[in-house]
């Protein structure tokens, strides 16, 4: 069975072709880069524009992934689609690829459901995959999907699934909703949604974190994820949070992409899919030479 995942994985920013197609070769090499530097992948997640590529195309990416020879077990893939068979076909193929986990949105179209709709859409979720390979980490993202996982939903879906219900990523942006959850449910597999308490997370058992900033500084969020009880930890989490929040003063997909474009010197990677836009020149010009008077460099 699969061991439940923990450290620092990024939510991998998906490379567009000029007709906006995954550019799959291109996802591999950052893939490896990624795992080189101790970075699980979380692929199709928010940061990698998850909801706005066809399902078709994320069932072949994740085959040319694994395909390519990097580990299925240090995958876990963004499964949650509106439709409840749609995400029913990507969490199967996930775990029958060997997948460590599947991120599962919940269904996020219609708004003011309840918790026993949600409780029922996971539950056939999980018997229509019906194989105790599956591990379930709950995407919890509201200030997003505006559809969310109260606690008295989670404590019933661990209830009701406890072996596969694995864990969360709380995105909410709520350091005391996160400490809930770590209170709360011990020992479970709870993910902050960005590294700014990563720290104080660790420190009260939390799993690891899922960053959009693991894309281009992932050596340094897994070095405090592994060594959290050093003396120089709270330096460490200061000089993350200080290039965090750089980064994410523009717009953090674009700035992703643009950083790594810029790094690589591929202007490809700067395409993302519409309706998003690219930085304009000035933006790009400035987070650059922001970036670069930090020291900070994709090594």
């Amino acid at each position: 069975m699969p061991e439940p995942m923990k450290g620092a994985l990024a939510p991998v920013i998906t490379p567009l072709t000029a007709d906006y197609r995954p550019d799959a070769d291109r996802l591999v090499e950052h893939c490896r880069w990624l795992i080189e530097r101790d970075c699980g992948l979380a692929v199709f997640g928010t940061n990698s524009e998850g909801n706005s590529l066809a399902l078709g195309d994320k069932m072949e990416l994740l085959d040319h992934l694994v395909e390519s020879g990097l580990p299925a077990e240090r995958m876990m893939p963004g499964t949650g689609q509106c439709a409840l068979h749609d995400t029913v076909k990507l969490s199967r193929r996930a775990v029958e690829l060997g997948c460590g986990g599947v991120l599962m949105l919940p269904p996020f179209y219609y708004k003011g459901v309840s918790d026993e709709g949600l409780f029922r859409y996971f539950s056939e979720v999980i018997e229509g995959v019906g194989d105790d390979r599956l591990r379930v980490y709950l995407y919890h993202i509201p200030p997003v999907s505006q559809v969310g996982f109260s606690l008295d939903l989670i404590d019933r879906l661990i209830n009701a699934y406890p072996d596969i219900v694995a864990g969360i990523k709380d995105s909410s942006g709520d350091w005391e909703n996160t400490r809930a959850m770590l209170e709360r449910f011990p020992g479970w597999g709870v993910f902050c949604g960005n590294e700014l308490r990563l720290l104080d997370a660790l420190k009260l058992g939390g799993a690891g974190v899922i960053s959009a900033t693991c894309n281009i500084n992932p050596g340094p969020i897994a070095a405090l994820y592994r060594n959290w009880r050093d003396e120089d930890a709270a330096a460490r989490q200061e000089k993350l949070n200080e290039f965090r929040s750089l980064v994410q003063s523009y717009p953090l997909i674009q700035a992703l992409k643009a950083i790594t474009a810029h790094s690589r010197n591929e202007p490809a990677w700067e395409r993302v899919m519409p309706p998003l836009v690219e930085l304009d020149a000035e933006q790009r010009a400035a987070l650059i030479e922001q970036c670069a008077e930090t020291g900070f460099s994709m090594e």
